[in-house]
């Protein structure tokens, strides 16, 4: 399937490169290079980039390129989902995936890709990949280097023998517990009238499950008929969620992602927030104003926190003059790139930004105004209306503990002036 995998950062340097076919020479990221070159921000890179004897597929994730190199056709959402799993795997393993952090661990983050795709299979089950090869604790490093022992596990996975692949038998815990994250982001574009142009939203349920034994888990909404779109962990009985509409399963151990949605239906798709702006270019003169006002709409009486608003301003603005009623602005004259940590909304009295804009004298009025874009999130609101109606365990003795969070967040939320 993957020929080889390059992990390229921001600056274009290639800094970890595995083969897993054949050696394919790094001569052929130069394609990937010229189509960064060309893509005015990281995220607008192609996903997939055909040259003449090979095809490039590439996620963008946490400042660094992980590019795939094949060499016949695949599903491109086959190669790019098992790199997703990759960064989940690397981010699983060493807590954060960074460059430097991926540069310290090089030796088993190359034993760990080596059995990620097995002769061209993928396997990708976090438990499984941990009893393969070990995570590295700092005194486990040391003793590696100075013993010259391996990360590679001296025994085949319990998990691979039985009929629950995904959980290694066994497993032992003084607390057992359970925890559900829904998170929700909401992609939106509004336009000038406060009018949805469209809105949807990508929902996961993030799942912590540390129970002892091979607990067997059911998990039921209020609104199921919410799910239309969704995509399982292979835990999940697809049979009785078909029939049912309940989730029932028996859980990897640690830490999983146990669905993901998409919510398209713009009726079920609430605003939270809104903008008022107003924002003016006189023909002639150097003065422009500026004005925008943020409030909550649609929040069940939730907290909107961690705001953030930017916009890219036109050429012909020098500098600008505001004053914000609350947090913190910033004008960078070279990039003319406007933002505004906001935080927290407080109804009683909105957030607003007034001010001038110093203009380019003579030059034309630009031909439309600035996008906004926003960043926030709301803690214990799922946006969707999606609520966990009952979380119960069968096969095992104890009672856990158990706990579900919601927090919707912003994706690409954009409102146009």
């Amino acid at each position: 399937m993957i020929h080889s995998l390059f992990l390229i950062n921001s600056a274009g340097d290639i800094f970890l490169e595995k083969h897993w076919k054949s050696v394919v020479s790094r001569s052929v990221c130069d394609y990937f290079f010229e189509a960064q070159e060309r893509a005015t921000e990281a995220e607008n890179v192609p996903p997939v980039i055909p040259t003449p004897h090979h095809y490039l597929l590439s996620v963008y994730r946490h400042k660094i390129f992980f590019v795939a190199v094949i060499q016949t056709e695949v599903p491109p959402l086959f190669v790019i989902e098992f790199l997703h799993r990759v960064v989940d795997t690397f981010q699983d393993y060493f807590g954060v995936c960074s460059e430097p952090v991926i540069k310290t661990t090089w030796v088993v983050g190359l034993e760990v890709l080596e059995e990620m795709l097995d002769n061209g299979f993928p396997a990708t089950e976090s438990n499984i990949l941990k009893e393969l090869i070990k995570p590295p604790p700092i005194l486990r490093t040391v003793v590696k280097h100075i013993t010259g022992s391996t990360n590679v596990g001296d025994q085949l996975p319990t998990g691979q023998l039985s009929v629950v692949p995904w959980r290694r038998t066994g497993v032992k815990y003084t607390n057992n517990e359970a925890y559900f994250d829904v998170v929700e982001e909401i992609d939106a574009i509004i336009d000038k009238s406060g009018s949805t142009v469209t809105a949807e939203i990508q929902g996961v349920i993030d799942a912590c499950v540390k129970l002892t034994g091979m607990p067997d888990l059911t998990l039921s909404f209020m609104n199921p008929r919410l799910l239309d779109d969704v995509s399982f962990h292979p835990c999940v009985r697809f049979k009785r969620w078909e029939s049912e509409r309940i989730l029932s399963f028996i859980p990897p151990d640690g830490n999983f992602r146990l669905l993901s949605y998409h919510v398209s239906a713009q009726n079920l798709v609430a605003i939270p927030v809104y903008v008022k702006h107003s924002i003016s270019f006189r023909d002639s003169g150097s003065l422009g104003r500026f004005e925008i006002t943020v409030g909550p709409k649609q929040t069940m009486g939730k907290t909107i926190e961690g705001v953030t608003v930017t916009s890219q301003m036109p050429k012909g603005v020098l500098n600008m003059s505001l004053t914000p009623s609350q947090g913190t602005h910033t004008f960078d004259p070279v990039t003319k790139m406007l933002s505004w940590d906001v935080g927290k909304i407080n109804p009683q009295k909105l957030p607003s930004l007034k001010g001038t804009m110093g203009l380019q004298v003579g030059a034309s009025k630009p031909d439309e105004n600035p996008t906004i874009n926003l960043q926030f999130k709301i803690q214990q609101l799922a946006i969707s209306g999606l609520k966990v109606n009952r979380l119960d365990m069968y096969g095992e003795k104890y009672k856990p503990f158990k706990g579900i969070k919601y927090m919707t967040k912003a994706g690409k939320f954009q409102v146009r002036t």
